[in-house]
């Protein structure tokens, strides 16, 4: 499994030229982080305004006329019905039914097209391939020819595909221009979990609430679907994606995969990691972790020396998201 922290950074994006642009880090350094303002930029986003660059995640190209049935047989999603340009996101789940794959995307009728992690696409769709057999569909590495944005619109907010030969004109009529740093903070305190950041080998869709979003319960067998059917029956996922509310008087954020420690001194035990982490225009310090389901949500944690308090993303007895989808 790629790990976007590791994996090779692309061409850098032409946005970079923007006035203002600072360039991200690791994964995300080939998109701009900030064009000069994070928090003014969480504010514009919040307002329905602007755009984000997210031209350094991979996108795919599934063609071919059995192309929806197929996806359906063998993701977590309800592809039959699905209807043109209707944006879905799907999961490809282990037969233990651990989070392998995740990827979000449209059908225009021809092709469906999909974005996933930076450096995801090619396992993706190595998986994929094996999968074909006798299946009239078509794969493609479409990252070299085709970018991926999210415009913040105040009636729907949404990515959008473009072509790279045409970003610059693309930033023109969809500005002003916001950087990942914006958009990731905003991200987090929806509590929405980053595949392969605030995911591991395993990682269940029930920890994380991704059963409703990418999980469709009402569809036929694919591989996983036992575990996935049977924690949504029983409850109590073994783990639950939390929100942390970090110290602010530290000047400085945990790096991903940091334990989260329970406890002091001796006596402090590890009951999870921490995954993506942002400076939040009104929240300050926040975070996303996977925290074992029996750690009480009134207990502050303790990651990289830096008091943490929880608030509830997933349920701990069902394992469905229970905050507000906000902006």
């Amino acid at each position: 499994m790629t790990d976007p922290a590791t994996s090779p950074s692309k061409a850098p994006s032409p946005l970079l030229s923007l006035p203002g642009a600072v360039a991200g880090d690791g994964a995300d350094a080939p998109v701009a982080a900030h064009y000069g303002s994070f928090n003014a930029e969480q504010r514009t986003l919040e307002s329905g305004e602007g755009f984000v660059d997210l031209s350094h995640r991979d996108v795919i190209r599934i063609s071919g006329p059995e192309r929806l049935t197929w996806l359906h047989s063998l993701t977590t999603q309800h592809f039959l019905q699905l209807a043109p340009k209707e944006w879905t996101t799907a999961l490809i789940l282990s037969p233990q039914g651990h989070v392998e794959h995740a990827f979000s995307g449209y059908d225009d009728g021809e092709s469906f097209w999909a974005h996933t992690e930076p450096g995801a696409a090619g396992p993706l769709l190595d998986w994929l391939g094996r999968m074909v057999f006798m299946t009239r569909v078509e794969l493609a590495d479409v990252t070299d020819d085709w970018a991926v944005a999210w415009r913040s619109r105040a009636d729907a907010p949404t990515y959008d595909l473009v072509p790279r030969s045409e970003l610059a004109a693309y930033a023109e009529a969809a500005g002003p221009a916001c950087g990942l740093w914006a958009f990731e903070a905003l991200r987090i305190a929806r509590g929405e979990p980053r595949h392969l950041v605030d995911t591991d080998a395993r990682t269940i869709p029930n920890e994380v609430g991704w059963v409703g979003p990418a999980v469709h319960l009402d569809k036929g067998c694919y591989r996983g679907q036992e575990t996935v059917a049977r924690v949504h029956t029983l409850g109590r996922p073994p783990r639950r994606l939390t929100l942390l509310h970090l110290d602010g008087t530290e000047n400085r954020l945990p790096t991903p995969g940091t334990e989260l420690l329970m406890g002091s001194g001796e006596a402090s035990k590890s009951v999870g990691f921490v995954g993506s982490s942002a400076r939040h225009h009104e929240l300050g310090p926040i975070a996303l972790a996977m925290v074992k389901r029996n750690v009480p949500l009134e207990v502050t944690l303790e990651v990289d020396g830096m008091p943490a308090a929880q608030e509830v993303v997933v349920d701990p007895e069902v394992g469905l998201h229970v905050r507000p989808k906000l902006r």
